[in-house]
């Protein structure tokens, strides 16, 4: 970035803590730029140290100015770069100022702030990342599927990337494996051991396991570890599945009432032009009458919610439903004609083992839901007209995930204010096709019928 030939700027830096007395410090500087070496201004620097609360500082001679000054030519040569600036400042004061930067207790932030403003909130970005975290699984499973988790996070570092980190990671995930075999295997049902042992095995020692995996990161190959790395996550996604036949808690004898969803289903979408236009083709293909969305329903988090939602795909209540599109969501129209179910809103917290009842989250607090809105293709139930503590008995949307709309965090000004109960896993492509008027023109409930519970099945 070049600078103008005269600038100035001010920096101030102050710890929010509640409840504590901190001091602030502030720069002010100036420099110029000149035409040439022997015209060369000085760069000026001031260092001053203001207390927060006067009472707190007893020697005020130890705030004070501290002038400095060097030739901005000796620094750089041509174009002078903002981060090099405040390296300079930073470590000028670290050396000056009374207050030593390391005294500073920038982490004391509270975990509601880091949330809302940290830019690596470690929130699923994908509906495939947000359903696996959401299966109610064996605790070592779990622990294998974190320590893999973190390396999508270490991939994503631009330049040089912590291969050695990585490998500790799957390291780590390898000897839980190994050690843990006995317990993740006693963690499956019996009639489904036998397939759990083979994607067991494959996890640690097939071609797309650990070990291939640990390969491939020694490699310091980024492409073959990001592949390995996926196919490692799915067998550990169904391992997880296996090992959760059913809802993980009791539901309150008072939602006995509603359909209940005890696991995972796949309901299917077939979309149409309302003005008989067509979708764009997929690769290599032709125009497209109608296109395919495929959203996988996630009982385990939200079962009451996707318990009426699948009931009403069953009725045929969606079929010829028209879609509008409106701020960031394609949602549904209101009024289906068939009898749905006002559910109470339901979103189970991270770190929770059920989810609860006509209650918000509150971001601001550091509460995240299992099931982010905060994703592109989140399905959710639009709020009941009558009170919002309920959902709508039909209306639905697809959420349109944008992270130039969303706060700091790269969170939704909307997460956890809403039921969501799935995510679009297939045709995420069409959905800035979908314009208002378009049509719903099928939905059909493709798997996971059997885990459908209604009222009259108790």
């Amino acid at each position: 970035m070049a600078f103008p030939l005269s600038s100035s700027i001010t920096l101030s830096f102050t710890p929010s803590t509640p409840k504590r007395h901190f001091l602030s410090t502030h720069f002010a500087f100036r420099f110029s730029q000149a035409r040439s070496q022997e015209n060369a201004r000085p760069f000026q620097l001031k260092v001053q140290c203001k207390a927060s609360k006067e009472a707190f500082v007893k020697d005020k001679s130890q705030c004070r100015n501290i002038p400095t000054s060097f030739n901005l030519s000796t620094l750089i040569n041509g174009t002078m770069k903002l981060e090099n600036v405040i390296a300079v400042i930073l470590i000028l004061a670290e050396i000056t100022s009374p207050l030593p930067l390391a005294g500073w207790d920038f982490w004391s932030i509270s975990p509601a702030n880091a949330v809302l403003y940290s830019p690596e909130t470690k929130l699923p970005r994908t509906g495939e990342f947000a359903l696996r975290r959401a299966i109610p699984a064996n605790a070592n499973m779990k622990a294998i599927q974190d320590s893999l988790e973190d390396i999508s996070y270490l991939l994503r570092i631009p330049q040089r990337k912590p291969y050695g980190t990585m490998e500790g990671n799957v390291k780590k995930a390898l000897k839980i494996a190994v050690d843990g075999k006995d317990s993740i295997l006693a963690s499956i049902p019996a009639d489904l051991r036998e397939k759990g042992s083979t994607l067991y095995s494959s996890l640690v020692e097939g071609k797309g396991g650990l070990e291939a995996l640990l390969k491939s990161i020694k490699d310091q190959d980024p492409d073959r570890v990001s592949v390995g790395l996926a196919s490692s996550l799915d067998t550990v996604a169904e391992l997880e599945l296996l090992q959760a036949p059913g809802l993980s808690f009791l539901l309150p004898e008072q939602y006995l009432k509603y359909p209940r969803l005890t696991g995972r289903a796949i309901v299917e979408l077939t979309i149409e032009k309302g003005d008989g236009s067509s979708f764009s083709p997929e690769a290599g293909g032709e125009l497209r009458k109608t296109a395919t969305i495929q959203v996988v329903l996630d009982g385990y988090s939200a079962p009451l919610t996707t318990g009426n939602f699948a009931k009403l795909v069953t009725d045929g209540a969606y079929d010829g439903t028209k879609l509008s599109c409106i701020n960031q969501a394609i949602i549904s129209e209101n009024d289906t004609g068939k009898n749905g179910y006002s559910v109470p809103l339901e979103i189970m917290p991270s770190g929770q083992f059920e989810p609860l009842y006509k209650t918000t989250l509150s971001v601001q607090d550091g509460e995240l839901p299992v099931l982010p809105l905060s994703v592109y293709g989140a399905v959710a139930m639009a709020h009941s007209e009558v009170s919002e503590e309920y959902s709508s008995p039909y209306q639905f949307f697809f959420y349109l995930y944008d992270k130039r709309n969303s706060g700091l965090g790269g969170i939704s000004f909307e997460e956890g204010q809403f039921s969501v109960f799935g995510y679009i896993t297939a045709g995420r492509e069409i959905l800035p096709q979908i314009k208002t008027g378009d049509i719903i023109k099928s939905a059909k409930l493709v798997e996971g019928r059997d885990r459908l519970v209604l009222p009259s099945e108790r």
